[in-house]
């Protein structure tokens, strides 16, 4: 039976939750551009590209800072997230990862601020100190539309119950070639990345684990601002690139089971830096931006476990610590003159974060199953004076909380309902981003927003039958206290719009998530999955309007074939429905074609054969050369597209 960890911070059967979860096996990590590209084409989940070093997860609607992101466990969050799609889960190692779970819903009492629209935790692959003494793994990979070459390997070496694991990837790309048959200037990018992890069992109830993981991309542009977009006859800016983006991350577990009071306790610290440096220079500018900012969030986590009767205890308590450096110069290319300007974040702005949070499971009547939590949570701002406003220390409290019901109606099929209201504490991207913003818009600071909350509910079914399996769940989904960049009504000697986030905006999302596996044979097997969402959005006194970057109806279908260990195969068909449900926002935005974006579908198939020590694995990606566009996305998708991989273990 599939195990997951995220809906209860504890191991449980999936038909043991009534949240909807989806579970992605990264095995093929090597085929992988960035580990976001494994979020594509999930139950509920719609993949957003900026470019395609970057991708962003939407869930149930909402995106950004309204979906809690965490690397096992922990918080990948910090306060320069912005609510519109971001690019930070793209700078976690494919390599490193073993699965994702993806919860599709709030996660109010375990999770707290963020997780509002669903949580995605990425779980790193572990030493084993029971595992084989010495074993590792080399991967090569390349595809045709991205140009990509790719090497990643692992070591992981076991002794006297301590394991250590290294990894390492390596990876390029160029232009990508999109259905049109041509490819796209500057849309390449290369990454390196670097991982040491280590587990030690002290005894039958200690562990320690130790890990170091580190990802950089050197120069990654924005072609979206690169290239003219639509109702635009020429690009945004001559420069925009991320140069570089990088994310650096330390992480100590200790667990203890059967320790203080009975329970079972886990303690985890952690250090995490994002670099988001950047050089951007508007088209035909001789001025040219350099900007240095980093986040360096500091975090730890306490929980503990335990039975009491017949009821599953979690306890917890959480605290952060998030700095953030910011810095930008101006360089006139013609005269070399350097001037320090105002940052895009107020330099040595900071948010702390405090949270106690407790959880129980139990059965409340013969097959009747319920999970209630509560959690307080306490948010220090800190936002030092800048040149276009001055300082605020602003303190937020909230309490969050979720109740989930499950009834057995048979044992392979449940009813199930939940309901959580969660929040979201705005950060220093909400009370601080200054300056020039995408869109013609240059934005002030507001050091009068306050938390946004939002009440979440659904209601499902579910089967784990051996020969089929399946989930359908309806959601409901009512986002007040909305953050959103209005206009002000002024606008800049340059003309750019003068915006201002504040609470103002009330959205509304309801939507229809169905799955199903069918074990048609021994050897053949046919999952689906298929997503709709729709949402509006309103302002005061303003009318009712469709909601932002809400996906289309979108799903796929997979077939595979496996009649022995030593080799498998695949096919695969991907859609998405035309989407011309659209915000003024996204009518505005050179990135979604005003008309709306057209609907398409795409065919692949795959191979994988085993021999010996090898895996191969070749395939073919759109093979009808679809051109189309990911709704919200600022590239083309990929054209046909061939790839092949191959992975030597011993």
């Amino acid at each position: 039976d599939e195990i997951q960890v995220t809906t209860s911070r504890r191991a449980l059967e999936r038909n043991e939750v009534s949240q909807a979860v989806t579970v992605i096996d990264t095995e093929n990590d090597a085929l992988l551009n960035v580990v976001t590209d494994a979020l594509a084409a999930q139950t509920g989940s719609y993949l957003q590209e900026t470019t395609p070093g970057q991708g962003a997860v939407i869930i149930r609607g909402l995106k950004g800072s309204e979906v809690l992101h965490l690397v096992d466990g922990i918080r990948m969050n910090n306060s320069i997230y912005r609510n519109a799609p971001t690019q930070y889960a793209a700078l976690l190692d494919p390599n490193a990862v073993s699965r994702i779970e993806i919860v599709r819903g709030v996660g109010a009492s375990l999770y707290g601020s963020g997780a509002m629209g669903g949580v995605v935790n990425f779980l790193t692959e572990r030493p084993s100190p029971d595992g084989e003494a010495f074993h590792g793994d080399v991967s090569l990979a390349a595809n045709t539309a991205d140009l990509l070459q790719k090497l990643s390997s692992g070591v992981e070496i076991a002794r006297d119950n301590v394991a250590a694991l290294a990894q390492l990837t390596w990876m390029t790309t160029g232009n990508r070639r999109t259905g049109s048959g041509d490819r796209i200037n500057a849309s390449g990018f290369d990454s390196r990345a670097a991982r040491i992890a280590i587990s030690m069992q002290t005894d039958d109830d200690r562990s320690w684990f130790f890990d170091v993981q580190a990802l950089e991309q050197p120069k990654t542009a924005r072609v979206d601002e690169l290239v003219a977009g639509f109702g635009e006859s020429e690009p945004g800016s001559s420069e925009f690139f991320f140069e570089p983006n990088a994310r650096y991350f330390a992480h100590v577990e200790h667990s203890a089971n059967s320790a203080l009071w009975g329970a079972d306790w886990d303690i985890d610290v952690a250090w995490q830096r994002i670099v988001d440096d950047r050089t951007t220079r508007a088209w035909e500018s001789v001025d040219r931006r350099l900007e240095s900012n980093r986040s360096d969030l500091f975090l730890l986590d306490v929980d503990a476990s335990k039975r009491i009767g017949n009821s599953d205890w979690v306890f917890g308590a959480e605290w952060s610590d998030d700095k953030v450096r910011s810095s930008r110069l101006v360089e006139n290319i013609v005269s070399n003159e350097v001037t320090r300007v105002t940052p895009r974040f107020p330099d040595e702005s900071g948010v702390k974060q405090g949270a106690a949070y407790a959880n129980v499971r139990f059965t409340a009547a013969d097959r009747h199953h319920l999970t209630m939590g509560i959690r307080y949570n306490l948010s220090r701002i800190s936002v030092p004076a800048t040149a276009t406003g001055p300082s605020a220390d602003l303190d937020f409290d909230d309490v969050s909380g979720d109740i989930e019901w499950l009834f057995d109606v048979t044992d392979t099929v449940s009813l199930v309902a939940n309901i959580g209201r969660g929040f979201r504490a705005p950060n220093i991207f909400d009370l601080g981003t200054l300056g020039e913003r995408p869109g013609n818009r240059f934005n002030i600071p507001n050091s009068d927003l306050d938390a946004e909350h939002v009440t979440h509910a659904d209601i499902g079914i579910t089967s784990s039958g051996d020969r089929i399996r399946f989930e359908l769940y309806v959601f409901s989904l009512d986002y007040t206290d909305r953050i959103e960049s209005v206009a002000t009504g002024d606008v800049t000697p340059e003309g750019r719009v003068v915006t201002q986030s504040r609470n103002l905006a009330s959205s509304d999302l309801r939507g229809i998530e169905a799955a199903a596996w069918i074990n048609i044979s021994e050897v053949l097997t046919l999952d689906a999955t298929v997503t709709y969402t729709k949402g509006t959005s309103s302002l005061p006194g303003e009318a009712e309007t469709d909601a932002d970057r809400v996906p289309p109806l979108n799903g796929r279908m997979a077939l595979r074939y496996e009649p022995s260990d030593r080799w498998q195969a695949g096919l695969h068909v991907v859609f998405a429905d035309k989407q011309d449900r659209l915000s003024p926002r996204d009518v505005s935005d050179p990135r979604i074609d005003p008309a709306g974006t057209d609907g398409w579908v795409t065919i692949a198939a795959e191979y994988l054969v085993r021999r010996g020590n090898w895996d191969f694995t070749l395939g073919a990606d759109n093979i009808f050369d679809e051109h189309y566009r990911v709704h919200g996305s600022g590239v083309d998708a990929r054209g046909r597209n061939f790839y092949a991989s191959a992975r030597y273990q011993w």
